[in-house]
């Protein structure tokens, strides 16, 4: 045989791909961006380890596929340029020669234009979300931290993600801004600005952003603090973490998402952080030293604590304490321990879990903002949950006393153009209006409807009840709901329906709800109210801007 250089090299190359089918290991320089991985959910999960220099970069569980990947998940390693990283898997390794380097993300073309993306709710561009974290307001830029997987469309390898807005409406995804370490993977939390150095992070005049979060391990949740001075883009977690460490105190493996914030009249932090069976208060003054005051039973993960006025009345104000579930109490709070006076109630239902309120919000905007994860999925999407509408949240006097309101924030306006509005329509009527709108992938309506002959009626949207009110037993889609006027037969909802959520905010919203938009194909019956001889008061239609 004739040896030539091409036959030494094409040996040389045989060779190269057998060592490398054969290794669990592999070896990049980064010159690009991203690193892109494939995964399918068919296959086992394996640890996945980074090492540079001989040490551990990050150790994280993915789905790493051999045969044809079912979607691609990426690393943004633009800080690791120019170094050499080993990347090793304890699963089948097969998959390790697939991934490869680039300056966009596998599928970059497609990202927001999916047949199943959400069109004006935040999500992420790959993998698992879930509690919104670090909700903060801080030089014009609204920040979205949240628990996120960014390996795969499921629960895992707990990390924050991050993502900036000028509005919280358009929201831009950066680098994931905590990674699991030795104390643990990232679990939920909130930020602060340190403006006056307390915890002596600030650098010159630049102030701290500080993050106040859980790790989590199988056996212990610790509370540890980070902080970035470059706002939020890079962070730095305190060499003395953990800050808290409570398990002995309670017994309980359960201690975890502090939601931290600055308590002006005693001139120092409080923490509220759900320990066992509800949420106990913590106070600090350098956000590193916390000392236990009191303890709220009753509540169950991702704590919020604020001060709201009643009716806008800045002198006559309610304590609001709220856990993950979305119940509340109100009452008074001295700095050290919240003291209720009402019993628990609910103002929000449905797939919302986890909400937090945004803290730094300028005090001449003076809105109490609050965010939820929505526990939705998203067929055949490489990503997974998503943020729902952003409300403002208020305090009125009602018929049962003083209570909870929510509805979108004024910046979502912004989406929605009137595409026509009608009056005193019969549902008849009413049914042949919207006929236009089948097959609508996102839209909004307002309306006011007037039972009759009937005691209970609604919406609904391709055979699914999006709204159904059944007055007899005062039931909104099978929860119980009162209206202010005790004998009115009217009900008005202000619905948004997007590709796999719909959200629905009742009579103002004294209460509202967000549910999993069915995929039907087969049923094209589209939005049609029902109810026997109902009168539709009000019908407003409008169109929806895509926020990407």
């Amino acid at each position: 045989m004739k040896v030539t250089i091409k036959t030494i090299l094409g040996i040389g190359i045989l060779l190269f791909i057998f060592q490398a089918a054969v290794a669990d290991d592999i070896t990049i320089k980064i010159t690009k961006k991203y690193l892109n991985l494939p995964v399918s959910q068919k296959q086992e999960r394996g640890n996945m380890k980074f090492e540079l220099g001989g040490k551990t970069e990050r150790v994280f569980k993915i789905r790493l596929s051999g045969d044809e990947p079912e979607y691609w998940v990426f690393c943004d390693v633009t800080a690791l340029k120019g170094k050499t990283i080993k990347i090793s898997y304890d699963g089948k390794s097969s998959g390790l020669q697939k991934i490869y380097q680039h300056d966009e993300i596998e599928g970059q073309e497609l990202i927001y234009k999916e047949k199943n993306r959400p069109q004006f709710h935040f999500t992420s561009r790959r993998g698992w979300i879930n509690d919104p974290n670090g909700l903060i307001f801080y030089e014009g830029e609204y920040h979205l931290f949240y628990q996120h997987n960014p390996y795969e469309r499921e629960w895992e390898n707990m990390s924050w993600g991050h993502a900036v807005s000028k509005d919280m409406i358009h929201w831009q995804e950066l680098p994931v801004a905590l990674l699991p370490d030795e104390l643990g993977t990232m679990f939920s939390g909130s930020a602060v600005i340190d403006y006056t150095n307390t915890a002596g992070f600030n650098k010159g005049s630049t102030p701290a952003m500080v993050a106040a979060y859980t790790a989590n391990t199988a056996d212990k949740q610790t509370q540890c603090i980070a902080y970035s001075l470059d706002k939020g883009r890079t962070w730095a977690k305190y060499s003395k973490n953990p800050v808290i460490d409570s398990k002995a105190k309670w017994n309980s493996v359960d201690t975890r998402d502090p939601r931290v914030f600055w308590y002006k009249p005693g001139n120092h932090w409080v923490m509220v952080l759900n320990e066992r069976d509800g949420h106990s208060i913590y106070t600090s003054k350098n956000l590193l030293d916390w000392t236990y005051e009191s303890h709220t039973t009753g509540f169950w993960e991702c704590p919020d604590l604020f001060e709201l006025p009643i009716d806008g009345d800045k002198t006559k104000t309610k304590w609001v304490m709220y856990g993950a579930s979305n119940t509340y109490m109100l009452g008074s709070f001295d700095g050290k321990k919240f003291m209720p006076e009402t019993g628990k109630y609910y103002y929000v239902t449905g797939t919302i879990y986890a909400a937090q309120t945004f803290s730094n919000i300028p005090e001449s905007d003076g809105r109490r903002i609050q965010l939820g994860w929505g526990r939705i999925s998203h067929e055949g999407m490489p990503f997974n949950g998503m943020m729902l509408l952003p409300t403002e949240l208020k305090l009125k006097t009602t018929k049962d006393g003083v209570r909870l309101f929510s509805e979108p924030i004024k910046e979502a306006e912004q989406l929605f153009s009137t595409e026509n509005k009608w009056e005193n329509l019969t549902e008849a009527a009413a049914n042949e209006k919207l006929k236009t709108y089948q097959g609508s992938d996102k839209l909004r309506i307002k309306t006011r409807i007037k039972l009759s002959h009937a005691t209970s009626a609604g919406l609904s949207l391709n055979g699914q009840r999006i709204l159904d009110y059944d007055m007899n037993f005062n039931l909104v889609n099978g929860v119980f709901y009162s209206p202010q006027d005790m004998a009115s037969m009217e009900i008005s909802a202000d619905i948004y329906i997007d590709r796999t959520s719909v959200e629905v905010f009742i009579d103002g919203g004294a209460y509202s709800y967000s549910i999993q938009r069915k995929l039907d194909a087969n049923n094209k019956e589209g939005l049609r109210f029902w109810g026997t001889n109902i009168t539709v008061k009000d019908l407003e239609v409008f169109s929806v801007k895509s926020i990407w």
